[in-house]
C-alpha cells in the first residue's frame, strides 16, 4: 500500500496460500479507515512476482481501480478502463445529437461525457447527489434551468448548456471544461486554471477524452464503410 510514496505489498501481510476472496476481504478491511481512503481512489496491480499491491497512484500502466472515492467532487462511479468503448444506446444518440447541436458542441463530446458520468443511465444518482445522464448536481441543474434532472430531454439540454458555457469560459480548452464539469469551474479557477488535484477529476478527464477518441474513431470507420 502506498503511503507517502512508499509501497507496501499486501502479499507480506497474508499467509502464502490465502484464498483470493480472503485477500480481497482483508484488503478492504485494511483500506477502511486508512488515510488513503480519505485521500482519493485506490488502485491495485499484481507485479511480475505475483505480489498484489494497493496504491493511491494510478501512474503505473498495470493499475486498475479497486476502490472509488465517494467523497470526490461528485462521487460518480469511475470507469475501470479508458480503452473500452461505451456506445450510446440507439434510442439515446438522436437526443444527444439534438441537445449538442442546439448548444453548438460536438455530439461525440457530449456522448463521451455521459459515458463516464452515468454509463447512459437516465436514472443514475451518485452518492453526492449528482443526477441523471449528465450527473447534474442540484445547484447546477437549477442554474441551467433543469427542473427534473431525471427527464432525458431536460438533463441533456442542461448538461449541454453547462458544457458549452464551460468551453466558452475556458477558451475552448476541452480538458479544463471537463474538469469544470466534474469539479466545478470555481475549483479550476482556484487552482490557476488547471485541472484540480482531486483523484476523481484527474481520473475523469482522461477517461472522457479516451471515450471521445474511441467514438470519433468508430464514427470515422463507419463513414469509410459507406
Amino acid at each position: 500500500m502506498t503511503v507517502n510514496g512508499l509501497m507496501r505489498p499486501m502479499k507480506n501481510l497474508l499467509p502464502a496460500r490465502t484464498p483470493p476472496l480472503a485477500c480481497l476481504l482483508l484488503a478492504g478491511a485494511l483500506l477502511i479507515g486508512s488515510p488513503l481512503t480519505r485521500a482519493g481512489n485506490i488502485y491495485t496491480f499484481v507485479d511480475e512476482h505475483g505480489t498484489t499491491h494497493f496504491t493511491d497512484r494510478k501512474d503505473d500502466p498495470r493499475a486498475r481501480l479497486y476502490w472509488r472515492d465517494p467523497n470526490g467532487p461528485k462521487g460518480i462511479e469511475q470507469t475501470r478502463q479508458f480503452d473500452v468503448l461505451r456506445r450510446p444506446p440507439d434510442w439515446l444518440m438522436p437526443h444527444i445529437e439534438t441537445a449538442a447541436n442546439a448548444h453548438r458542441i460536438e455530439p461525440a463530446l457530449l456522448a463521451a461525457l455521459i459515458a463516464v458520468e452515468s454509463r447512459y443511465n437516465p436514472k443514475a444518482r451518485s452518492p453526492k447527489g449528482a443526477m441523471g445522464l449528465t450527473q447534474l448536481m442540484p445547484q447546477t441543474a437549477q442554474r441551467f434551468g433543469v427542473r427534473n434532472a431525471y427527464d432525458v430531454q431536460q438533463n441533456l439540454h442542461g448538461g449541454a448548456r453547462y458544457l458549452a458555457w464551460l468551453l466558452d469560459t475556458f477558451d475552448n480548452d476541452v480538458q479544463l471544461a471537463l474538469a469544470g464539469f466534474n469539479a466545478g469551474e470555481g475549483a479550476v479557477m482556484k487552482h490557476g486554471r488547471r485541472i484540480p488535484p482531486y483523484a476523481e477529476t484527474q481520473y475523469y478527464v482522461p477517461a472522457v477524452l479516451a471515450q471521445l477518441r474511441l467514438l470519433r474513431r468508430e464514427a470515422k470507420e463507419a463513414r469509410n464503410r459507406y
